[in-house]
């Protein structure tokens, strides 16, 4: 946890790597994934950059990958996983790998052609048959009709058409063809109104889909054959047809003609058949070959892509022969970095070693904390509030135990938590099955990448479900009640028969002092709530009273502790001034007022019982009466709540109330004092040194200098990573020897005063959403059961077990939905807001930025 609780320490260095080298040593560093390269070029153009080339053949290559893998997928070919990860190839192997992927590219985009040739020829020819065959049949039936007319049969046969058409003067003409079946109804009407009905239009359906050579998809038509007289309605008609985009086909007029027409297109379509599965194969085996070293490829450009991005960052030497990078880097890492830039100029065969220093400076360094799986999902919920600033204190240790723990409180329930447990402890025995699906769905991702948070949330729940004895808002009677009826009635009664008879009784009063009744058995129940409290009518005023009092006290305990989270960063920032003018009066300012009301509850608690219940003081009422010095005298013979007490409530009283004039002035006025004095001694030293002297950079000079390859390091003086000595921390105004504005520091003094008082009650009053939430879930529970189960558990016989399914389908779809997903969420919101609001404001400024180092991990998770 120590790694966890305060960020690593981090170092900027500087690289010079020899300009054949550099692809290799940043390969190996992305392997690494512990550096943090900056930008040394902000205002060059992405396109002015060096190896701009190189990332433009990079995306050409990852569109002929995507290219390849649409098509992949278009087949429904699997693409193989083996879960290897390549390294970074060379740049010479990046030229056979563009010539494979070229190469590639242009046979698909050529099988894909030809096929598409294949596919439209072979649907001319499929719609040409039906077209054939269509009018053959028409014919039959116009010959077949008994109801036309000689004359009309004589016209629409072939002989008619052809001999009788001219005698009579008349000559018929005919187009056929294929038009989509969507498009017939306005095709038929448009023919109408434009021919003003002096055509003749003959229609039928083709039974089976087409597929369209252009998209694959299933199409349905229809074939026609349009009968008209004159050159004229042939120009019109043919317009129609274009313009509905109907395909036209030549019919021969005579039955043998048309009759070996169909046999010459059966016997093409047989052939082309056969070209066309023989074309189909061929693209099968070159997808099925790309699908094997399809991941594979996309993870080598990917990283040849990131490497070459990281290049551009660099800054070149004015011979082009080095190199010159900057990095963030934790110091606890320094020595892995140099093995990887050793292995690298290795792996490229320089023989002229990088070389590393580590530079003074003062920017804020990033934010680094090692996280692992469990422990990442607690600090993603903290950096979603704010990034830890360097060093400062990270609440994400003590939320994994708080933040479950909180939640549970507001959602106490044993039955509830353990169906969340065994939810999330699924998707924790199953994650690696599991992690492929989180990239399906957004909601799904949400849910799995959570569910080391869901588990302990779960965890809590049956532990405080326990302590409520609380299950599906059941007790359960696991050690025996501490109450009992039976004193109240005849002692020569069986155990069944006082049951009979408490089952007649409407309501049964159990008093604790009555010795006779015997009502109290004095031996408390040994964990959590005794379940007899589930059958009392004023169960809702007892848990009321305990929860509302646990919650004041979770809360104050949980703020103080934030308090002293808070020591720890001055502290660690050798902050004494921060020590004396905030932690103190804080704590005593806290202490005094709610951590004097968190020991008059624990002390009511340890005193009162049933036998002086009735003189139990009211807590909110004294705790104003303290302020107001109010003493009120004991009445109904009670006795004061402790001897003593008027005493110590004014010696707090007046404890606290010099606080805020403490946390207000102490601060500001010392570093007023201490600025008036560096001025002085300022102007003495200017007496005493009239003409000061320049002092060299300390940018670069007093950093520690390694050459790999010899094996040398040299100590430096100041840098930011010896005490942190060279970074503004926040320690206070005026390190350094900066003026500080005075007027300022009140301000902003007398802001956080007011805040942390005022949020001091406001806060104290907001963890009573513990005990609001922790209600409603209980009620709502209750609710659930006795309006929706408890029916069916009522009826007996078989429409009892009818009725007691449906209202269990119900019920647990009710809990589900409501209880686990609503009610869970809603408690998950509210602990959010205690962390962020009541326990973080006490020491957490949350204003770093993080740290990203240069990873091939990362840009795999993106792509």
């Amino acid at each position: 946890m120590g790694d966890l609780f305060r960020s690593q320490e981090m170092t900027l260095c500087q690289l010079f790597l020899q300009a054949e080298a550099a692809y290799a040593c940043v390969s190996e560093l992305g392997e690494l994934g512990l550096v943090q390269f900056r930008d040394l070029k902000p205002d060059t153009n992405a396109f002015q950059r060096k190896f701009v080339n190189e990332i433009r053949r990079c995306d050409e290559m990852e569109r002929k990958l995507r290219y390849l893998e649409k098509e992949i997928r278009k087949d429904g070919i699997p693409i193989l996983d083996t879960g290897d990860n390549p390294e970074a190839p060379n740049p010479r192997e990046m030229v056979d790998l563009e010539a494979t992927l070229e190469k590639l590219e242009n046979e698909l985009r050529e099988v894909n052609a030809y096929a598409e040739s294949l596919k439209k020829n072979f649907l001319e020819l499929t719609e040409l048959k039906h077209i054939l065959r269509k009018t053959q049949t028409f014919f039959e039936e116009a010959l077949h009709d008994q109801h036309m007319t000689e004359e009309a049969v004589g016209l629409m046969t072939e002989e008619g058409m052809m001999a009788g058409g001219q005698a009579a003067g008349l000559r018929l003409q005919s187009v056929a063809g294929v038009i989509l079946r969507e498009r017939l109804p306005a095709f038929e009407r448009m023919l109408w109104r434009v021919c003003r009905g002096n055509v003749f239009l003959k229609q039928a359906e083709i039974d089976t889909a087409l597929e369209d050579p252009a998209t694959g998809d299933k199409v349905l038509k229809s074939v026609f054959i349009i009968f008209f007289q004159g050159e004229q309605l042939k120009t019109r008609v043919k317009k129609i047809c274009e313009g509905f985009r109907a395909t036209l086909y030549p019919c021969p007029d005579s039955q043998a003609e048309r009759r070996e027409m169909a046999i010459s297109v059966m016997t093409r379509i047989e052939d082309l058949n056969t070209v066309l599965n023989t074309t189909v194969d061929h693209r099968m085996r070159v997808l099925m070959a790309a699908a094997k070293n399809l991941r594979l490829w996309f993870i080598k450009v990917g990283k040849i892509k990131a490497i070459y991005h990281t290049l551009n960052m660099f800054n070149v030497e004015a011979t082009n022969k080095c190199l010159i990078a900057e990095a963030w880097c934790a110091v606890d890492d320094l020595d892995k970095i140099h093995l990887a830039l050793r292995r690298g100029t290795e792996r490229a065969g320089s023989s002229i070693p990088p070389i590393l220093n580590r530079m003074s400076t003062r920017e804020m360094p990033p934010t680094y904390f090692r996280v692992n799986k469990l422990t990442s999902g607690f600090q993603s919920i903290i950096d979603a509030y704010g990034v830890a600033s360097y060093r400062e204190a990270n609440p994400s240790p003590f939320a994994i135990v708080t933040f479950p723990f909180l939640f549970a409180v507001m959602y106490g329930d044993f039955g509830h938590g353990t169906l969340m447990f065994l939810a999330a402890l699924w998707m924790v025995l199953r994650e690696k099955q599991l992690a492929p699906t989180a990239k399906l769905s957004e909601i799904w991702a949400t849910f799995f990448n959570g569910r080391y948070i869901i588990l302990m949330m779960g965890a809590f729940s049956i532990y405080t479900g326990l302590i409520y004895n609380d299950c599906f808002s059941r007790s359960v009677n696991i050690f025996g009640s501490g109450w009992s009826v039976r004193g109240q009635f005849n002692q020569s009664l069986t155990p069944d028969q006082i049951r009979t008879q408490v089952r007649g009784i409407e309501s049964l009063q159990l008093n604790p002092n009555d010795a006779q009744a015997k009502a109290w058995r004095a031996n408390p129940y040994p964990f959590g709530l005794d379940p007899v409290w589930q059958v009392s009518g004023n169960k809702i005023t007892f848990t009321n009273s305990i929860k509302m009092k646990t919650s004041v006290v979770l809360g104050v305990i949980h703020m103080l502790f934030g308090v002293f989270v808070s020591l720890t960063n001055h502290l660690h920032r050798r902050d004494m001034l921060s020590v004396v003018g905030e932690f103190v009066p804080q704590v005593l300012f806290l202490l005094g007022m709610f951590g004097y009301l968190v020991i008059l509850i624990l002390y009511k608690w340890a005193v009162y019982s049933g036998r002086n219940s009735n003189c139990a003081p009211n807590l909110l009422i004294g705790l104003i009466n303290m302020f107001l010095f109010r003493y009120d005298k004991a009445t109904n013979g009670c006795p004061p709540i402790y001897t003593g007490y008027q005493g110590l409530q004014t010696f707090l009283v007046l404890l606290i109330i010099p606080c805020a004039p403490w946390m207000l002035l102490v601060k500001p006025l010392i570093l007023r004092r201490r600025q008036q004095m560096l001025a002085r001694g300022g102007a003495m030293m200017g007496q005493q040194q009239p003409q000061p002297q320049m002092q060299p950079d300390a940018g670069v000079d007093g950093g520690d200098q390694t050459e790999l390859g010899m094996g040398q390091q040299q100590d430096g003086g100041n840098n930011i990573h010896d005490g942190d000595k060279a970074v503004d921390m926040g320690a206070g105004y005026g390190d350094h020897g900066e003026e500080v504005d005075i007027g300022e520091v009140f301000v902003h003094q007398a802001i956080h005063t007011i805040e942390y008082c005022l949020s001091c009650i406001s806060n104290t009053a907001s963890y009573l959403r513990l005990w609001a939430l922790s209600l409603a879930h209980a009620q709502l529970s209750e609710v659930l059961w006795g309006m929706v189960l408890a029916i069916g558990l009522k009826r007996e016989g078989f429409g009892g077990c009818l009725a007691l399914f449906v209202a269990f389908s119900f019920w647990a779809l009710l809990t589900v939905v409501v209880l686990l997903l609503m009610e869970g969420l809603s408690a998950f919101l509210h602990a959010l807001r205690l962390h962020w609001v009541e326990f973080m404001n006490k020491f957490y400024k949350g204003e770093g930025y993080k740290f990203e180092p240069f990873s091939f991990a990362r840009a795999e998770l993106e792509m």
